[in-house]
């Protein structure tokens, strides 16, 4: 029996949008070739329920809540402002982000989603990247991670983490490859017109 894998993809006030979309349509897309069968069950989720405002306006409604959201194979952490800024100081977040690590096969951080996974004390002693015009800040805050410059994402097994915005499309599909093989992931890429590269 093909597995069906359940990803989250968090959001929150003032989230990049393109931190979030595209991960979403990576998954949303992704089907074997040749079959009708999606293999993603692609959910987003919030604190609450109340409209998300991301960048510059965006109005999202979550899918799902803290209190309601199902069990996740996948969790996908955007960034943004609202990461960086205001969520980092929201204990609520942070520690459903831990109780999440727990739960999920595998967490995964979009831009400055990493500064929420580090201030959850989740890549302690681990290789990490986020958006090139933060990466200093993260090397500064959390001295117990190891940045990498120069990269779209870095696998750390359990947990990934992906540079700036559009980058969060190269992991997604790295993802897509690495757990359906290398056949589905091209085809993906293909359907998206994107041009893969680490």
């Amino acid at each position: 029996m093909v597995k069906l894998w359940k990803v989250g993809i968090l959001l929150f006030n003032e989230v990049e949008v393109l931190d979030f979309a595209g991960p979403f349509e990576v998954f949303s897309i992704t089907n074997y070739p040749e079959s009708s069968f999606k293999p993603f069950d692609v959910k987003t989720v919030a604190q609450s329920r109340k409209i998300v405002r991301a960048r510059n306006g965006l109005q999202v409604v979550p899918d799902c809540c803290f209190a309601d959201n199902p069990k996740f194979d996948i969790l996908i952490v955007p960034g943004g402002y609202g990461a960086e800024e205001i969520e980092i100081n929201n204990i609520l977040v942070i520690d459903w982000l831990k109780e999440q690590m727990a739960k999920v096969s595998l967490m995964a951080s979009v831009c400055t989603g990493a500064f929420l996974l580090a201030k959850a004390g989740l890549l302690d002693g681990k290789r990490v990247t986020t958006h090139w015009m933060d990466i200093d800040r993260l090397e500064k805050e959390f001295e117990k991670v190891t940045v990498e410059r120069g990269v779209k994402y870095v696998d750390e097994g359990s947990i990934i983490t992906a540079g700036g915005v559009s980058a969060g499309i190269n992991m997604s599909i790295y993802i897509v490859t690495k757990l359906l093989g290398e056949k589905v992931g091209l085809s993906t890429a293909n359907r998206m017109e994107y041009d893969i590269c680490n």
